[in-house]
């Protein structure tokens, strides 16, 4: 394939799947001598995947300093598509020319993206239309607009593709107005970046070494990732004492709800009699220690101040490391990945690329990746199923353990590998270019304007009528 040149654009480059996607993608057409550019409105160095700062990918923070986050903590996407126009000006104005803007999560943008007179692919993850609450009048009148606009937006794209064949569906369901079949392109693992051992030195992994079984679960710190399921699950386990549920994922002091709800299940832990730490970020400001529990460590200096989790049912480590998450997977007898109906889930893939068993809830997306039996098993979202697939696990021989671990391992490489996914992507890119992309972009640009006006105007009558 011809040599591109290829802009990557995301909302906010911090630790989740669909950052990992990003990631992997520019990692995948850099290696194919395609030249990569990411461009986000925000990105932490503290808080980040190593390749986006060891100079190992090219990113670029547009920031738009008129426009906040929220106002009051309110008006979330109106903000957020507020700067991502800003962003959108941005790559198309950029000196260096692209033939393919690879657009990530977010469709507003597409309409300006048009001015940089490259091919727009557009990867959605799940219609924001299905995820967005629409309970009270006020809030299905403030979220007509931007339904629309995701819709007509993401209809402006070259081409679409979806990361599984449930999130498929859900899009033909969400957009009845677009006529377009998105192509599935699960995303990938990039095993070179798992089969590495973090440092032993490393005092951040060191404190997470313990005498118990480690069952873990990874995800954002979202009340809808249901991670109190495992937490449920933990205590109706007989042998519970000899385990200890390392519970780790984002955590974002920006985001008020990852601070609430990590707060949510400590309490939600104790109260079932079970006994609760947090490892605090390495990073972490003394501002943003005091949003942690209370039970809170901090990572030592020196590993001889280790302080041990031996005595832990319930270990949360949010904001967690690589070298961390590293470990974590190394040394987990099971993963439990909570929630229900998730488009894809990276996790799963992630823990069987380890060979570690996975129990996930027996719908959306880990029914595509999990094959249950083999390399873990389905459940229903109840702590009763969930207890007894992880206690399947725990009583397993090591070779029947081995045997499971191994079976996950041979289908990441054979369905999910890095290599698989970047030739699906440069045939995906290929079929685009062949045909002239439309640089007519004043419709979308109107179209946008008006979209967000409407929703402001809509928002300021909720608040003060």
């Amino acid at each position: 394939m011809q040599k591109l040149s290829v802009a990557i654009v995301h909302p906010n480059l911090g630790i989740g799947g669909a950052e990992r996607l990003v990631v992997d993608t520019a990692l995948s057409l850099q290696q194919r001598g395609h030249r990569v550019v990411i461009y986000t409105m925000h990105h932490d160095p503290a808080h980040c995947f190593e390749e986006t700062r060891d100079g190992t990918l090219d990113v670029r923070v547009v920031r738009s300093w008129l426009v906040p986050e929220s106002v009051g903590g309110r008006l979330h996407i109106l903000c957020t598509v507020l700067r991502s126009l800003g962003m959108a000006r941005r790559v198309a104005t950029d000196r260096e020319q692209y033939d393919v803007v690879f657009v990530d999560q977010l469709s507003a943008p597409i309409p300006l993206l048009k001015y940089a007179h490259a091919h727009i692919l557009f990867y959605c993850h799940f219609p924001d239309y299905l995820q967005a609450p629409h309970t009270t009048l006020w809030q299905r009148l403030y979220r007509a607009p931007f339904d629309l606009l995701e819709e007509l937006t993401t209809g402006e794209a070259d081409q679409i593709v979806v990361n599984s064949k449930f999130t498929q569906s859900a899009f033909r369901n969400a957009f009845p107005r677009l006529s377009v079949v998105p192509r599935v392109l699960p995303p990938a693992i990039n095993l070179a970046a798992y089969d590495t051992t973090p440092p032993a030195d490393d005092p951040a992994v060191a404190m997470l070494h313990m005498s118990r079984q480690c069952i873990l679960s990874i995800n954002r710190f979202e009340r809808k990732k249901n991670i109190s399921l495992a937490i449920d699950a933990l205590a109706l386990l007989q042998n519970r004492s000899s385990l200890c549920l390392v519970v780790a994922g984002g955590w974002d002091v920006r985001v008020p709800e990852n601070i609430e709800y990590l707060h949510e299940l400590d309490a939600h832990a104790r109260g079932l009699g079970l006994s609760t730490r947090t490892i605090a970020p390495r990073s972490a400001s003394s501002q943003a220690l005091k949003l942690l529990p209370s039970n809170h460590v901090r990572i030592p200096v020196f590993a001889d101040d280790i302080k041990s989790s031996d005595s832990v049912d319930v270990l949360f480590v949010p904001s967690f490391s690589e070298n961390q998450r590293a470990h974590l997977l190394a040394s987990a007898r099971c993963v439990v990945y909570t929630p229900t109906n998730e488009h894809l889930g990276i996790v799963p893939l992630e823990a069987m690329g380890m060979r570690v068993p996975v129990v996930a809830a027996d719908s959306g997306g880990p029914c595509e990746t999990v094959v249950h039996g083999k390399t873990g098993y389905l459940c229903q979202p109840t702590a009763h199923d969930f207890s007894a697939a992880i206690s399947r696990i725990i009583g397993m021989s090591e070779d029947q353990w081995s045997a499971m671990g191994r079976a996950g391992r041979e289908r990441v490489e054979a369905e999910f590998a890095l290599d698989a996914y970047a030739t699906k992507l440069e045939g995906i890119i290929s079929d685009m270019i062949q045909y002239p992309t439309s640089v007519s972009a004043v419709f979308g640009v109107l179209m946008t304007m008006f979209i967000v006006c409407t929703s402001a105007v809509i928002f300021l009558c909720a608040r003060y009528l």
